[in-house]
């Protein structure tokens, strides 16, 4: 199996984005990153300083890619549940980054033949499942989304399989794990046993792209969990990603989480 592959990766400079750098590189593959500020890993020639609405970057960072890896986004809902003073980000940030900003993408991808994307949803979108305790959830169970964050996510994994069938991409949406990106985020994942079952370490969060890119093929459009190993109890079916991609993980709350302290 060739590891010479050409990968771009929206987001690169990310909590995620950094962890895909990192692993793609060491199994050998030319890594490109495309964000608002220097990616870590990767050298000046190799990373496209630019966001979802600059189109000419998008366009120009296609060129030559095997993959590419969209892991550009707004994270989260501003607020969950709603503050008092009623306020939301969805018209401000999520419309642009989590809607509009796929969708060039995915045209960007289309236009320049692009064979294989990645998508990074989030398992909010199956958050009431969670919730109900109605696990572990598999990828057949419909869409619960927890809200508007997650709301775009589900916008996100129709709009991949739209390209996918349409225009002959192969798309995998990969509904992620949380991995944190602060020490608060630690201190939330530390308290809640659900959240340290759905933690994504960011060793694991680098296997599951690594074996994104190097698959040999891809069915058209698939959807996939990937967390690390549970603490408690199985709270997503991992075995798609498993046969799709070969993602086995290796780490258990909280390996990864002490690069925060």
């Amino acid at each position: 199996m060739s590891t010479s592959k050409r990968v771009l990766i929206t987001g690169s400079a990310g909590r995620l984005g950094r962890a895909a750098v990192k692993a793609l590189c060491a199994h050998g593959c030319e890594v490109f990153g495309l964000d608002r500020v220097p990616t870590p890993g990767l050298d000046e020639a190799h990373v496209r300083i630019g966001g979802l609405d600059d189109e000419a970057a998008l366009v120009e960072s296609m060129n030559g890619i095997d993959c590419v890896i969209h892991l550009a986004a707004t994270p989260d809902d501003a607020r969950f549940p709603r503050g008092p003073d009623d306020s939301d980000n969805f018209l401000s940030e999520l419309v642009p980054n989590n809607v509009i900003g796929p969708y060039k993408v995915l045209e960007a991808v289309r236009k320049a033949k692009v064979r294989r994307v990645v998508l990074a949803s989030t398992g909010q979108v199956v958050d009431g499942h969670l919730r109900a305790g109605n696990v572990p959830v598999t990828v057949s169970m419909p869409v619960k989304p927890r809200y508007l964050y997650a709301s775009t996510k589900v916008f996100l994994e129709a709009l991949g399989q739209v390209y996918a069938v349409q225009h002959g991409i192969e798309v995998l949406a990969v509904r992620l794990g949380w991995c944190p990106r602060d020490l608060g985020q630690v201190a939330e994942i530390a308290s809640s046993p659900l959240a340290q079952d759905v933690f994504l370490s960011p060793g694991d969060a680098g296997r599951f792209f690594a074996g994104c890119v190097l698959a040999e093929k891809l069915s058209g459009y698939s959807v996939v969990f990937a967390t690390s190993r549970p603490t408690h109890q199985l709270r997503y079916d991992l075995g798609p990603a498993r046969r799709l991609v070969g993602y086995a993980a290796q780490d258990r709350w909280p390996t990864g989480a002490e690069q925060f302290g």
